[in-house]
């Protein structure tokens, strides 16, 4: 079970750095998305098609992509983001162990 984020998150060290790259990736992803999208949309019109089109449309799929996701996304960002705290949580609270405390 993943926890939510609080208020308080966003005043752990590394948390901006951390969001800005779970927005990145999820920008990756809708970028995916919104690419296969625009590969089954028809362009035979008079002034569809070509080459210049298929360069123009990857750009304009990478920037609807950021934009989404900068705006908020489908909620990606934010669960890598909790999943990541969460994670680090655990591992802040287990128990240090090293090889020497087999020995001792």
């Amino acid at each position: 079970m993943a926890i939510a984020l609080n208020p308080a998150h966003h005043s752990m060290p590394g948390y901006a750095n951390l969001r800005e790259k779970a927005v990145e990736l999820e920008g990756v992803f809708l970028n995916t998305l919104v690419s296969e999208m625009f590969k089954g949309l028809e362009t035979d019109s008079m002034f569809g098609g070509g080459y210049a089109e298929e360069t123009w449309r990857g750009m304009m799929a990478e920037q609807y992509a950021a934009e989404m996701a900068q705006a908020g996304g489908i909620g990606i960002a934010d669960q890598m983001v909790a999943a990541l705290i969460e994670t680090q949580a655990a591992q802040d609270s287990a128990p240090q162990l090293s090889s020497m405390g087999a020995y001792r």
